[in-house]
């Protein structure tokens, strides 16, 4: 089994982390653009053509199915995406988790990229999933782009303006961006409040990985019995290469890098 991502740039790490998890033994291609990010400023016209170049990289590879591992991506592209590919190559998107989030109550806080906050296409998440809930958009800028880098100082900067625009009372914060969850820590220690209940968080890279392997009828665990870890392609910009050392400071590139190279 041959499983693709698509991302900016590492984004995709919770995603593919996720899927290692459930299934060892499947191969993982991972294809980002990370000269061209961020994508949110961008428009949807250019989202859209730079994550087809992604997912024609991937595609290359025969994957069983390919993640758009990008909250952006999936918002301006995947209709375009499931065009080009579908039926041939399932493509899975990535939704914002608000609706888990609300079925535990309120108030929710949604830290998102300021192109992804407020735009139509989250608000009529919210309004499908979370009517009757407090909720409180948060843009986050610069967030990602400090992630992508590895910059702990931006990392930390982004996450006290986010933080500060939080409301106090918030229980749960939903991370909208793939690349919150490779800081989920340091959120969840700005957010939460010395004399308040443990803050819960929702990303989307769990419940992705799963429906990846639902759509394309794989079973979420391996059989019985030794495994052969799954190999792992890297493509930047189109061109296969190392994960970036970015990647490597995190526990997910971690997880991903000590593996047998790509079968196939």
């Amino acid at each position: 089994m041959k499983i693709a991502l698509m991302d900016s740039g590492i984004g995709l790490l919770p995603t593919a982390a996720a899927m290692r998890r459930l299934r060892p033994d499947a191969d993982l291609v991972l294809s980002s653009d990370p000269a061209t990010m961020p994508w949110g400023p961008r428009t949807p016209e250019d989202v859209t053509e730079r994550a087809l170049g992604c997912a024609r990289a991937a595609a290359a590879h025969r994957p069983d199915a390919l993640i758009v591992a990008c909250n952006t991506a999936s918002v301006h592209a995947l209709p375009a995406l499931r065009a080009e590919l579908e039926p041939g190559l399932p493509v899975i998107g990535t939704v914002p988790a608000i609706k888990p989030a609300a079925a535990g109550g309120g108030p929710i806080a949604i830290w998102a990229t300021p192109a992804t906050t407020g735009s139509p296409y989250q608000r009529g998440l919210i309004r499908d999933f979370a009517d009757g809930v407090e909720v409180t958009e948060v843009a986050c800028p610069g967030l990602a782009d400090a992630v992508q880098h590895a910059d702990t100082e931006g990392i930390d900067a982004a996450v006290a303006v986010a933080a500060a625009r939080t409301p106090r009372d918030v229980t749960t914060v939903v991370l909208g961006c793939t690349h919150y969850e490779l800081v989920a820590d340091r959120i969840r220690a700005a957010v939460q409040r010395p004399d308040a209940p443990p803050i819960v968080l929702h990303g989307s890279a769990g419940a992705v990985a799963a429906q990846a392997l639902r759509r394309i009828g794989a079973d979420p665990f391996p059989p019985d019995g030794p495994v052969t870890p799954g190999g792992l392609t890297v493509i930047l910009s189109g061109d296969e290469a190392a994960l970036p050392d970015a990647a490597l400071t995190y526990a997910e590139g971690v997880l991903l890098a000590p593996v047998a190279p790509a079968r196939g």
